[in-house]
């Protein structure tokens, strides 16, 4: 297959009798546009895959087999569906946090996603443009024309294919003009006679775009167009890979130790390894005939070969990277202090009923997200059973209770002051959403992680479908509890009628999962019989945990007449 080679628009060209020289200012203007589509168009491949399969590619990472290779083959495959890298390590770096995965196998993981994305450079610098009109039209019926959840995160994967490929086409068209300019020669020769340079250039510009994928693309163009020589974009596809390494520890810089670990040596491994590559390059020349024909066939090449280098000569030796980050990064002898208790609520304002209401609400808000922590792990922990890691989570409830209590004597002191009626019932609300946030803590603790210890006590294992569908769920309910602290926040009836409706959906997928367990039930599966109740429970309690959070909706509802006061049908009147 012959290399990318983008097929001209009208878009940069100018028309009949205009004038071919463009402003140097256009020419970056027009440049930017097209960088950022791409850098757009790969985050929405990336977030359309992990909507629609993100529980199945998490269950494929933590579910790998073989060692440190099938850790590493796993990650490959999950950065080529992802296309990124970047992914896998934050994947690895939580599944670490939980104690479900240890640091050699999330190190492992991260090396062959890195051979991954490269494989991702690979296909996408062919020439796929008679692709984009199919590619576009399909992505927009199935995201316009289909209510499917799943159909939909399809269509935006294939626009998102689409867009790559015509941001690369834009970048080749935006580009032309330079070939004619005075400096760039200059800068060009700059990077190549300084390859440390470039490679430093490189590997800033990769860590600010947050993507090593776009940034090599980036490279392939330029050095395909003959704007980048061959002497420079070797030492800044290395940069590219340096840089890459580096997002992943700017990502994780807020999780626990352990998952910190991951990505930084993830980033020892590639910056060692692209340092020596560099080396290599700046004293031995390069047999580019043996890469490919064209210059950007000759990097994506050296690019692949360079990742696939890193996993053979890097793979064995992630043992000795783990007790490295040991010693760079130890974890503290003693635990953490606990973390400070902060509230919003000011007794100060309690004479202002309208600045009472906001701190309270504020509060309401902290005691959402600290809901949304403990019920984010929550499927990592029924299914790695640290006993640490799930006391660990546990203890967050009681910081859910301190600002339950908090807030339902804030406002029962409110009620004492002078109050309109409307923010009399105000004050009932957010009392009310402090109540059931406070009881879906209590389902999280007492019941999701108790049945997690008892499946690791046990030593039980859910079947594949049974596990896939409760990871949906989860999925389902933990984006139902980011729409309803927006709703929370915000007050926007379309959005507290989407949320409403998710009761429903719920209903009917907790229906679903009920006949398919016992569909499973009845034919004998072995794993399904032994986990039943459990299965039956967890589904039980996210069908609940998603009903509390679908009641945030209500009081916007009820305000604007959206909102029925009963789903029992009228009785038909009797007749004498």
């Amino acid at each position: 297959m012959p290399p990318l080679t983008p097929t001209r628009s009208s878009l940069f060209r100018p028309g009949p009798g205009q004038d071919t020289a463009m402003h140097p200012f256009m020419i970056l203007f027009h440049l930017a546009a097209a960088v950022m589509l791409l850098l757009w168009a790969v985050r929405m491949v990336r977030t359309g895959v992990e909507r629609a399969h993100g529980p199945a590619l998490k269950s494929a990472l933590r579910g790998a087999r073989g060692g440190q290779p099938g850790m590493a083959l796993v990650g490959t495959a999950l950065a080529v569906v992802l296309q990124s890298s970047t992914a896998v390590g934050l994947l690895a770096a939580g599944f670490a946090a939980s104690g479900i995965l240890g640091i050699a196998a999330g190190l492992a993981a991260m090396i062959g996603a890195d051979l991954g994305s490269a494989l991702v450079v690979k296909v996408l610098s062919y020439d796929l443009s008679e692709l984009v009109p199919m590619l576009i039209l399909a992505g927009t019926v199935l995201f316009l024309k289909l209510e499917s959840r799943a159909a939909r995160q399809w269509g935006r994967i294939l626009l998102g294919v689409a867009f790559i490929l015509m941001s690369l086409a834009m970048i080749s068209e935006a580009t032309e003009p330079l070939r004619e300019s005075s400096m760039l020669p200059v800068v060009a020769g700059y990077l190549a006679g300084d390859p440390l340079t470039a490679f430093a250039v490189a590997a800033l510009l990769a860590w600010a775009v947050h993507s090593s994928v776009a940034t090599v693309l980036i490279f392939v163009s330029f050095a395909g167009s003959g704007l980048l020589p061959m002497e420079a974009a070797l030492p800044m596809v290395l940069g590219a890979n340096l840089g890459g390494g580096l997002v992943g520890v700017w990502l994780t810089r807020a999780m626990p130790l352990p998952a910190r670990r991951i990505p930084l040596g993830n980033l020892i491994v590639r910056g060692v390894g692209a340092a020596l590559a560099l080396l290599a390059v700046i004293a031995v020349p390069v047999p580019l005939e043996r890469l490919g024909a064209g210059a950007g066939q000759q990097l994506v090449n050296f690019h692949v070969l360079f990742n696939a280098a890193l996993v053979l000569l890097a793979l064995p030796l992630v043992g000795v990277v783990d007790r490295l980050t040991a010693r760079l990064w130890p974890e503290p002898m003693a635990p953490d202090a606990a973390k400070p208790f902060i509230s919003a609520l000011d007794g100060k304002t309690a004479a202002t009923p309208a600045l009472a209401l906001a701190s309270a609400k504020r509060e309401l808000l902290h005691m959402g997200e600290t809901v949304e922590l403990m019920f984010r792990p929550v499927m990592d922990l029924i299914e790695g059973g640290d006993k640490s890691a799930i006391a660990r989570i546990r203890a967050t409830d009681d910081e859910i209770n301190r600002r339950h209590t908090d807030i339902k004597m804030f406002i029962a002191g409110m009620n004492r002051g002078t109050l309109s009626k409307d923010e009399a019932r105000r004050g009932l609300e957010l009392s009310a959403t402090a109540t059931d946030f406070e009881y879906i803590g209590d389902l999280i603790a007492k019941t999701l992680l108790t049945l997690a210890e008892e499946k690791a006590r046990k030593r039980l294992r859910f079947s594949a479908e049974g596990w896939l569908e409760m990871n949906r769920l989860h999925a389902r309910v933990e984006a139902n509890l980011q729409l309803a602290m927006n709703v929370l926040v915000s007050g926007d009836l379309a959005s507290a009628r989407t949320l409403a409706a998710e009761k429903e959906v719920m209903r009917r997928l907790e229906r679903e999962s009920h006949d398919k367990h016992l569909a499973r039930l009845q034919s004998g599966q072995a794993e399904s019989i032994e986990t039943s109740d459990m299965h039956l429970e967890i589904v039980r309690a996210l069908k609940e945990i998603n009903s509390l959070l679908v009641k945030t909706a209500y009081p916007i509802l009820k305000e604007c007449g959206h909102l029925l006061e009963s789903r029992l049908a009228p009785a038909e009147r009797e007749t004498a």
